[in-house]
């Protein structure tokens, strides 16, 4: 028997107030513990982490070991696209800010959009999704290098590209989970299968590059990877889903949209991280084009209920 979602109500926006805050402060943990612990390694450990969470938490509930079969495959795809993102996130950060990054690894649903375009004839894009899709990579335009046009820096502009190609990653992903088996599956086992096959790779990475080293444990390292590990990759994913069960996904989406505000915001307090005009600019524009893509359903209801309010006053 399928639950009826809610629409947004208070409960709902201080959950995603929360969950944002916890996302958006991804980056700058990974960045903060640097010095510490290579960021691919505290990526590789974090899945580890995690993965061993949510992994107990599906023998004890017994959940999916009949989806095995069916999924593997694609579990896998998902969990390569999975490392990959979060390899293209750790390498991005040697060279531009934590606030870039948030901003460009948000871009994901740009691709996702696109890419279930291609796939699933009940996915085609809108219009409305269209100009999004215009007004975000116009903003990528704008916000790439962040240092005005005249006097770009080559490190961030690679740094900013890295982070580019991990939203690419994340979208990449959710085309996978939606035109597989996996959309039917339970969520903690796609969750389980990235967590899984992204700590193997990230961690074979890591010691194959000789980045395993250093690993001081630090308040702050220590800190990092439960923050990432057990808040972030665990406890948050699992109340997204179990928010998505309850909530209608349109209102879940536009609240999200809160995420890089808060990663730019935690990278200039905690970080000192400098904003050029160009790069603020430039996110305004790219999340305003991910608003258009991800919640054009919830645009359309509003707008028509603004139309249907002022009919009866323009029959009068």
């Amino acid at each position: 028997m399928s639950t009826q979602r809610k629409g947004a109500d208070s409960f709902l926006f201080q959950a995603m107030l929360f969950l944002c805050a916890i996302w958006g402060m991804q980056q700058v943990a990974i960045k903060l513990a640097a010095a510490d612990i290579a960021p691919v390694m505290q990526v590789a450990l974090r899945s580890g982490i995690a993965a061993v969470l949510v992994g107990g938490l599906m023998c004890w509930r017994r959940i999916g070991s009949g989806w095995l079969a069916p999924t593997w495959r694609a579990g896998l795809l998902a969990g390569v696209l999975f490392a990959l993102e979060f390899f293209f996130v750790a390498r991005g950060l040697h060279y531009t800010s934590a606030s870039h990054l948030s901003v460009f690894l948000y871009t994901a649903p740009i691709f996702s959009a696109l890419g279930l375009h291609l796939l699933l004839p009940s996915e085609r894009l809108k219009p409305l999704q269209w100009l999004g899709i215009g007004v975000c990579f116009g903003g990528v335009a704008m916000a790439f290098g962040g240092g005005g046009w005249d006097e770009l820096d080559s490190r961030m502009l690679l740094g900013d590209a890295l982070g580019l190609l991990a939203g690419v990653s994340w979208g990449a992903t959710t085309v996978v989970v939606r035109g597989s088996r996996l959309s039917e599956a339970p969520p903690t086992l796609t969750l389980f299968y990235q967590l899984l096959v992204g700590f193997v790779l990230l961690l074979g990475y890591a010691i194959a590059v000789g980045q395993h080293w250093p690993l001081r444990w630090t308040p702050v390292s220590i800190g990092s990877l439960l923050l990432q590990g057990v808040l972030v990759s665990f406890f948050s994913f699992l109340a997204w889903f179990w928010l998505l069960r309850r909530y209608l996904a349109s209102n879940l989406a536009v609240f999200s949209f809160m995420t890089p505000m808060f990663g730019v915001s935690f990278g200039v307090l905690i970080l000192d991280e400098p904003l050029s005009l160009d790069f603020l600019i430039g996110a305004a524009l790219v999340l305003l084009g991910i608003s258009l893509v991800s919640s054009h359903a919830w645009l359309r209801e509003r707008l028509a209920r603004l139309a249907s309010r002022r009919v009866p006053g323009a029959e009068g």
